[in-house]
Order: C-alpha cells, then sequence, then structure tokens
C-alpha cells in the first residue's frame, strides 16, 4: 500500500469495526489484508476494549454474525481479543483469533491460517518494530489518514490500551514524509497525522526527533500539501517545535484534541495523568496566544473511583475556564486487571448522571463556539455533498456545488446548535 491504494475486496468479507478511529484505519488496512491473502466469505471482528461495554458488543455482535451468516469464517482481532484472547477462543462461534501484531502479517487471513491453530496471539511487549501496515495512507473520500505511531509507554491506572497495543513504537520520518507526499501527488488535500500516543513519536527513534519536528519536515519537504491535521495529543507533551509549527504554518490546522480526562488534580493523580488542571489551563492559553483561531477537544471522564461532587465540579468547570469547543465524554467504565479497578467506585447512577452533565456542558460550549463562527469567511474540506470541515474541526452544512474531497471557499451564514451553515462563495 506504498501509494495509499487498497486492493480491491471480496464483498463476502466483511470488517466489523468498534472502537477508536485508530482501530478504523486499521479496518482498511484488514480489508486490504483480506483481499491480499484470498480470504472470502468471512466476518473480521476488530475489537475495542477501552470500555467494558465495547467488549460486551463485540460478543454480542459477534453471536449475530454467526446466526445470520453460518458458513462464513469468523475472525477476532483487535485490542480485546489481544488482551483476552481465551475468552474469545472458548467462544464457539469464533474460528480464529488474531493479536493486534498478527492481524497485519502477510497470510495472516489466508486459507492455511485456520489450519495453524485457533487462537494466535504474542505477547504484545516483546514487539519492537512498527507494524508493517503503519505509514500506509489509508483514504476515505475527504482525506488521508497516516498512522506514524503505535502503542503507548505510559500507565494510566483506568486504561488497558497499552496491553492491546504494546509500548509505543514510531515509524521512520523519511517514510512519513514520502507517504504524505504521494498520497498530496495523488490529489490529497488533508493528511491527517494519528496514532494511539501521538506526541510520543520519535521518542524510540535514533536522536529521539520530537513530534513536532516531523511536523515540520512534512510541511516543508511536501509545500504541495494543503493541509495537515494531527488527532489526539497528550497535553503534557506539546513540544516547542510544535508550538512554533502552529504559530508559523498556517497549512497545520488550527485544531488540537487533548487527552485531558479530568479537571482536578487530584482525580489526575490518581489517574496517574502527566499534567495539572493548571497546566491545562496554562497550555490552552499559551497555544491561542501563538494561533488565536485555534480550537480545542477534550477526552473527559466522568466518575472516576473516588470522585466526589467537588472534584467533579472542578472537571466541569474546566470546559469553559479552558475554552472547550468539542467533548468526547466517557462515564468511568472499570477496566479488570488496571489499578483504578480497585479503587472505590462511584454509584453507577452518579457515573451517569455525571456524564450527562457533562455532555450538556459540552453541547453548551459547542454552540458558544458556533456563535463564534457566523459570519466569517473560511476554507473548509468537502467530506460528503453538502457537509464539510472547516480547519478548526467544525462541522458545516452548506449550500452551493463543491466537489467532495476539495478545499472551497465558504462564508458561515450561522447555525444549527450543532454544526455551522454556510454558503460556497
Amino acid at each position: 500500500m506504498s501509494d495509499g491504494a487498497l486492493p480491491l475486496t471480496d464483498t463476502s468479507v466483511e470488517v466489523v469495526t468498534f472502537g477508536c478511529r485508530l482501530n478504523a484505519y486499521e479496518s482498511e488496512a484488514l480489508k486490504a489484508r483480506a483481499a491480499a491473502d484470498g480470504l472470502s466469505n468471512a466476518v473480521v471482528f476488530n475489537t475495542c476494549a477501552v470500555t467494558g461495554e465495547a467488549v460486551r458488543q463485540a460478543r454480542q455482535a459477534i453471536r449475530k454474525a454467526r446466526r445470520e451468516r453460518p458458513d462464513a469464517r469468523i475472525v477476532v482481532t483487535g485490542c480485546a481479543a489481544q488482551i483476552d484472547p481465551a475468552a474469545f477462543g472458548a467462544m464457539a462461534e469464533v474460528d480464529l483469533v488474531l493479536g493486534n501484531a498478527e492481524k497485519a502479517t502477510a497470510g495472516a487471513l489466508g486459507v492455511g491460517a485456520f489450519d495453524q491453530g485457533r487462537v494466535r496471539v504474542a505477547d504484545i511487549f516483546e514487539l519492537k518494530e512498527t507494524a508493517p501496515h503503519l505509514i500506509a495512507g489509508l483514504r476515505d473520500r475527504a482525506r488521508a489518514y497516516v498512522e506514524i505511531q503505535n502503542g503507548c509507554d505510559h500507565r494510566c491506572t483506568f486504561c488497558v490500551i497499552p496491553y492491546g497495543r504494546g509500548n509505543s513504537r514510531s515509524g521512520a520520518a523519511g517514510e512519513i514524509v514520502e507517504q504524505v507526499r504521494q498520497l498530496a501527488g495523488a490529489g490529497i488535500r488533508e493528511v491527517v497525522l494519528t496514532g494511539v500516543d501521538l506526541t510520543s513519536w520519535g521518542a524510540d527513534l535514533p536522536g529521539t526527533p520530537t513530534l513536532g519536528q516531523l511536523v515540520s519536515r512534512i510541511l516543508k519537504l511536501v509545500p504541495e500539501l494543503p493541509r495537515l491535521r494531527l488527532s489526539s495529543i497528550d497535553a503534557a507533551e506539546i513540544d516547542d517545535d510544535l508550538l512554533r509549527c502552529l504559530a508559523e504554518e498556517q497549512r497545520l490546522a488550527p485544531y488540537l484534541h487533548l487527552s485531558l480526562q479530568a479537571g482536578d488534580d487530584m482525580i489526575l493523580k490518581r489517574m496517574k495523568r502527566r499534567h495539572s488542571r493548571l497546566q491545562s489551563l496554562e497550555l490552552v492559553t499559551k497555544v491561542r496566544g501563538v494561533r488565536p483561531d485555534i480550537a480545542f477537544g477534550a477526552d473527559l471522564i466522568a466518575g472516576f473511583p473516588t470522585e466526589d461532587e467537588a472534584m467533579f465540579a472542578n472537571t466541569l468547570a474546566l470546559v469553559e475556564d479552558a475554552g472547550l469547543s468539542f467533548l468526547h465524554v466517557f462515564p468511568y467504565s472499570p477496566r479488570p486487571g488496571t489499578p483504578a479497578a480497585r479503587m472505590p467506585q462511584v454509584p453507577r447512577p452518579a457515573v451517569k448522571d455525571r456524564a450527562a452533565r457533562l455532555r450538556a456542558a459540552g453541547d453548551a460550549a459547542l454552540v458558544r463556539h458556533l456563535d463564534r463562527q457566523v459570519g466569517r469567511n473560511i476554507a473548509a474540506l468537502v467530506e460528503k455533498e453538502g457537509v464539510a470541515r472547516a480547519p478548526d474541526f467544525t462541522e458545516i452544512a452548506f449550500t452551493g456545488p463543491a466537489p467532495v474531497g476539495e478545499i472551497t471557499a465558504m462564508k458561515i451564514v450561522g447555525h444549527d446548535g450543532r454544526r455551522a451553515m454556510a454558503e460556497v462563495r
């Protein structure tokens, strides 16, 4: 997939994706892997382990698939399969369980793979190299994604993802730049750099380059790329080079989605996060100082163990204090084997109530953001007919002719509380 293209897929092979955007991108690689290996009449489940509910939904979907396609092969992979392969291997409906490393290898989904044992999951922490699908541009209709990093070296007390992804591994800078160049040459107008812990990119490479240095290199060496975007990043690791790029490079999208998780210092400490509430506020102030048009999104967890109303109030207030515009709210879900699962738990009704209140604060923050957009002239990437995305991640419903995948001049004339309304200029 060096040119970003995917092999033609067999329509009898369905890939079902759970969880994060990264899983969605990797599912495209799984489709290509299935085609290359000649797999047919199969359902491949790319699972998520971030919450117990995600695992439950995956198991439910597997049983449903077996009922609806009794003759199909059923393959289970992804983070939930990596963390608890025995549980999926014990399901009568499942033909093959593949680990996150194994799913990307040549022949992983070939006919012979089903004769090599029901469960093929290696120790993810033994994986030192980047997965073969890294640095492959995966396209949707409007943009392309380049997975530059996988895994995570941090051990937040609520998170099982390192046990599904392993330690952080970085793609080589030269290969990433070349992939972006090929995508831009193929007419892609926006490339998104993605990974599990994006800001840790480079820590395992010679000379320990930073994400900011990579971004600067891409923008310098691929001048034909109109827009570069970052996926979710850790607020504790924004380096000086990345800050400089935000200040000086208009082609770097003015949007950061921050992995904040909480706005109370005691909860952040118990989560084993590496930033404080004050540091979060200082960060957004510093970035706004160099890029006034930037917007911020954030991941926030409601009802973390030991959280009381005063602690939750600090997280709730962070939405307005930090001027956040887009929220991903997660009601806390205990994951077996994590330190947080052994802490005193908040009653489930309180968790759900706090998540609802946090989402309401997010809705109000989005309205404030949209109010500020009215009257602006912007260059938006058309995602599909009638729908576009502003550089600062604002979703736009527009009228007027504009081809999918192109960056088009628009004027924002209003909003409906969820997205902006615009006219093509």
